[in-house]
């Protein structure tokens, strides 16, 4: 990488716009980037650094980038041309600032910016690549091939940091190694090895376990048979992690399963003996009960008989009034027919006497014919009623329309009264309404006349209230205004009056800082023979940074003042303007008396709408109440023909009716009386008809009832009948009959019977005692089938739980391996292991790789530098007691032949070894990000600590870097480098802030 141009603007220390032009400072190779201390040098190698990557170097990270004496409009930029893996690129940057607002004052925070260009030589232009701050680093990153942390130690060699690498001890060291060459990979497969260590460990203590937990399931499981398991293993004195754990499980389950087995044998021995033995008891207990049974059949038979012979003469008189009951059944039909036709004979006459007395007495005593004779004649005169019944029912309908024609006649004469009462009083109603609704159209035009005359009034009253007021404000803000302006001039002249006398004793601050035996931060050097010394008025960065702060306070303070005394005026000449010359006690004067005004038309012009409504109205009225009298006239002269017309029809229907009603009050009673005569006549003659017929069927079926009686064998009927029994009666009956001869027949085929005729000459049945032998037997053979049963459980969960054991050490087996394989690797690489002989861990290793190849390249300078005296050599050895092993860092001196600590080398010869283990560094890093030429470093400070000929030396070898076309900046203030190296960029500062020149030895 070479750069050729940087540009930096409100940067740092630099307020206004400065260039670096790389490519003339490279012409020698060598040029020294010089100034007094605090003027920035520091600075450029920032700019570099942030224009790369977007930041700057870790220790001054934090910090502000924008310059404090920077104008506000001149917005912080920086910008690096360079060139790498052959593309010229250029790159911008600015950070997020403050800046003022476009519109309106104050400040607005203007957020960060980024642009990547490539020059494209074809075209002679450049090209824009990118403005996202995260490609743009990416792409910068992969061509380069550092980090941040790497080229700040690669590029911008920090002398002091090398210094102290050379007396740090091995962890210090390795820090640095480790963000140099990102490591981290390493650190992470130690903790990664670390980790599958644990799982795994962890991985096979839980099978331990659960084998362990097995084993006391196999315990329980056995119950009995786990006493004689005790003598091969234990699960009481096993723990996760024993050696034999697996084995002793499997021994322990095998043995407990044998004697399960033996103990299941024994007990289906028992079982077979006890089934044997329940069946005989079974088999006796059944014969005794047999015995038992026929024994008491035949005692029950015998009682049965008595018992039968007991109630002979009962069943014999059933069996009598059974035979009567069969022959009285054949003459029932016969006696119900008879009590039915003298029943209904006695209904029939009974209706015949009650039908006769509804009848006149005239007619009552009339036979059938003549009651028939007498209906057909009330019949015919009930027909001839019906023209009367019509004439009746008109009658009444007009005497109906008659009244409803009155009605109507007096509802029209109280309308033509009201009409002619209203109407009588139009005229002067209708001019009345006239002259409200024109009253108020003229009020609301004069309303909206007065709205605009009161809005301009009132405004201008309001705007004279602000122009009072805010001249009272003015005022107040101009005082305000005056104060602090006076103490922001007073804060800077404070603050201007202590930066002075601080940077008069900057020596002497700078050697406050100063350690004994520590480099001198500015030249380099760890001797510091006469440093300077403060005096009691000497003045602190913290003081002159809280003078800074109170300034820039008080200047805000002021700015924000002139602000609000500017506002306040030109708001209080808006008002002025918009009021005029009146007073605002005229305004107010004018706005109340145009309120008023206002307020009265308001009023007056609110009722032109309903005032327009009701004339509207009072019209709708007149023209609604002239039809209306129209039409009652018109109606009144139709009424008078129709009710005469109405009165004659009338008297006609009258006279009709009183005709045909004879002695009635009216024809529909006449009609009622008559038809209740001709169903009374009716009914009568049916009723006679009936009780003649009834009585001839009762003496026929009496007749037959007597034969049939007679030739069943009773000498009456009424015997036959005291015969009879009703269904369920009779049902019975042969029932008990029956159940006598089933009963009869029972007994004689049980006493018939062999079997229990030998059983009854035997000896009573012993039931109890055969019982209480199976119960007995019963007993033991559930005992034993209970044993048998759990026998066989044990025995089947032993062999399931022996299974799982057998498949949970079959899996736990690669389990160990891998754990054993795992702990081996990751105990080599924590350097844990007795197989790592230099106990180093893998980090550590590799650190101690790089740093010998460092050693190795920065030995190569080291030599010429020190024309052949020292060599830098890596050692492998523990570093000062606990510290880290092979991180070691020793100097051979040729002159004395001894191997010693880096931390035993002068100022002088630490300087040149550090800058030589810098530069073997940067070949290193280098290389490990992708062999990426860097064409450009810069050496910060350290030469002031050198002699003559040893600086000869040192530039010598960084000539020789511009051999290989490198170019190198030295970051010094060193006056003998002043003189010794021509080209040159000073930065200079001064009370407006920082700038840089370009110049030679020779302008000295």
């Amino acid at each position: 990488m070479r750069l050729h141009r940087l540009a930096v603007a409100a940067f740092g220390p630099f307020a206004g716009a400065h260039e670096v032009d790389f490519d003339a400072l490279s012409g020698a190779g060598i040029f020294l980037l010089q100034g007094a201390t605090g003027a920035g040098k520091t600075s450029v190698l920032d700019a570099v650094c942030y224009a790369l990557y977007g930041g700057v170097p870790g220790a001054r990270q934090g910090g502000t980038l924008r310059s404090h004496h920077a104008a506000p409009d001149t917005p912080t930029e920086v910008a690096l041309d360079f060139t790498v893996a052959g593309r010229r690129l250029e790159v911008v940057r600015r950070p997020a600032q403050p800046r003022p607002k476009r519109h309106g004052t104050g400040v607005t925070t203007e957020r960060a910016a980024s642009l990547l260009r490539e020059r494209d030589p074809a075209a002679g232009e450049w090209r824009g690549l990118s403005r996202s701050h995260q490609e743009i680093g990416e792409e910068i990153g992969g061509l380069l091939g550092l980090t941040r942390e790497q080229f700040c130690q690669v590029v911008l060699l920090p002398q002091g940091d090398f210094a102290r690498f050379l007396r740090a001890d091995a962890e210090a060291r390795a820090k640095l190694l480790g963000r140099l060459f990102d490591t981290g990979l390493f650190a992470a497969v130690e903790e990664h090895l670390a980790e599958l260590r644990r799982r795994s460990h962890d991985a096979v203590r839980t099978g331990d376990e659960q084998l362990l937990h097995l084993a006391h399931r196999v315990r329980q499981a056995a119950g009995p048979a786990a006493a004689g398991a005790r003598d091969v293993w234990s699960p009481d004195e096993a723990a996760p992690g024993d050696p034999g754990l697996a084995d002793g499980v499997l021994a322990y389950a095998a043995v407990a399963r044998a004697t399960a087995r033996e103990h299941a044998d024994t007990a289906a021995l028992r079982l077979r003996a006890a089934e044997s033995a329940h069946a005989d008891a079974a088999d006796h207990l059944r014969d005794v009960r047999e015995l038992a049974r026929l024994q008491q059949l035949h005692a029950d038979a015998r009682q049965r008989q008595q018992a039968l012979a007991e109630r002979r003469e009962e069943h014999e008189a059933l069996g009598e009034q059974l035979r009567r009951a069969r022959a009285a059944a054949a003459v029932a039909p016969a006696l119900e027919l008879r009590d039915q036709t003298a029943a209904a004979a006695r209904r029939a006459a009974a209706a015949e006497e009650s039908a006769r007395a509804a009848l006149p007495g005239t007619v009552a005593g009339g036979g059938p014919e003549q009651l028939d004779a007498h209906e057909a004649r009330t019949r015919q005169e009930l027909g001839a009623l019906g023209a009367a019944r019509r004439a009746e029912a008109r009658s009444a309908e007009v005497a109906g329309e008659l009244a409803a024609l009155e009605e109507e006649s007096r509802a029209d004469e109280d309308v033509l009264r009201e009409a002619a009462g209203w109407l009588d009083g139009w005229d002067a109603l209708r001019g009345g309404l006239q002259r409200r609704v024109d009253e108020a159209q003229g009020a609301a035009t004069r309303a909206e006349q007065l709205a605009a005359e009161h809005e301009s009034a009132r405004r201008r009253l309001a705007a004279a209230e602000r122009r009072d007021e805010l001249a009272g404000r003015t005022d107040e803000a101009r005082q305000a205004q005056l104060a602090a302006a006076e103490r922001a001039a007073e804060a800077q002249r404070t603050w201007l009056r202590l930066k002075e006398r601080r940077l008069d004793g900057m020596a002497a601050e700078l050697a406050a800082r100063l350690t004994a035996g520590e480099p001198c931060p500015v030249c380099g050097s760890a001797a510091h023979p006469a440093p300077a010394s403060t005096d009691g008025e000497h003045v602190g960065e913290r003081a002159e940074n809280e003078a800074l702060a109170a300034y820039r306070a008080a200047e805000r303070v002021r700015e924000e003042a002139a602000l609000r005394l500017d506002s306040l005026r030109q708001a209080r000449a808006a008002a002025a303007e918009e009021a005029g010359e009146a007073s605002r006690d005229a305004l107010a004067a004018t706005v109340e008396r145009v309120a008023g005004e206002l307020g009265r038309a308001r009023e007056l012009a609110a009722g032109a709408l309903a005032a327009r409504e009701r004339l509207d109205q009072a019209h709708a009225e007149h023209a609604r109440r002239v039809r209306g009298r129209q039409l009652a006239e018109s109606r009144a002269a139709a009424r008078a023909s129709r009710a005469d017309a109405l009165t004659a029809e009338r008297a006609a229907r009258d006279a009709e009716v009183r005709a045909a009603r004879g002695g009635a009050a009216g024809v529909e009673e006449r009609a009622a009386q008559l038809t209740s005569l001709a169903d009374r006549l009716a009914a009568a003659a049916r009723a006679a008809r009936e009780a003649v017929a009834a009585a001839a069927r009762a003496s026929r079926a009496d007749s037959r009832a007597a034969d049939a009686a007679y030739r069943a064998g009773f000498e009456t009927p009424g015997q036959a009948a005291a015969a009879l029994l009703d269904p369920g009666a009779l049902r019975d009956l042969e029932a008990r009959l029956e159940a006598w001869q089933a009963e009869a027949a029972a007994v004689a085929e049980a006493l018939a019977e062999p079997r229990a005729a030998a059983a009854a000459a035997r000896p009573p049945a012993a039931v109890a005692e055969a019982e209480e032998v199976f119960a007995a037997a019963d007993r033991r053979l559930r005992t034993a089938a209970t044993a048998g049963h759990t026998a066989r459980e044990r025995c089947d969960d032993l062999d399931g739980l022996s299974a799982d054991a057998a498949r949970r050490v079959r899996r736990l087996g690669p389990r160990r391996a891998e754990h054993r394989r795992v702990a081996r690797l990751a105990s080599l690489a924590a350097g844990t292991s007795a197989e790592n002989e230099r106990k180093m861990r893998l980090e550590s290793y590799v650190l101690a790789a790089r740093l010998e190849q460092v050693a190795a390249a920065a030995t190569a300078r080291l030599t010429r530098m020190s024309s052949g005296r020292f060599t830098l050599v890596h050692s492998a050895d523990r570093d000062r007691g606990r510290g880290r092993q092979g991180l070691g860092l020793h100097v051979v001196d040729a002159w004395t032949g001894t191997e010693r600590d880096t931390a035993t080398l002068s100022g002088g010869e630490s300087f040149f070894a550090s800058l030589a283990l810098a530069l073997g560094l940067s070949d290193v890093v280098t290389e490990e990000a992708g062999g990426v030429r860097l064409d450009t470093l810069f050496i910060d400070e350290g030469f002031g600590s050198l002699d003559e000929h040893t600086l000869d030396e040192v530039l010598d070898v960084l000539d020789a870097l511009r051999e290989r076309d490198r170019t190198v900046g030295i970051v010094s203030h060193v006056p003998e480098l002043r003189r010794r190296v021509p080209a040159q960029l000073e930065v200079v500062k001064g009370r407006s802030g920082s700038y840089v020149r370009h110049r030679t030895a020779a302008e000295h």
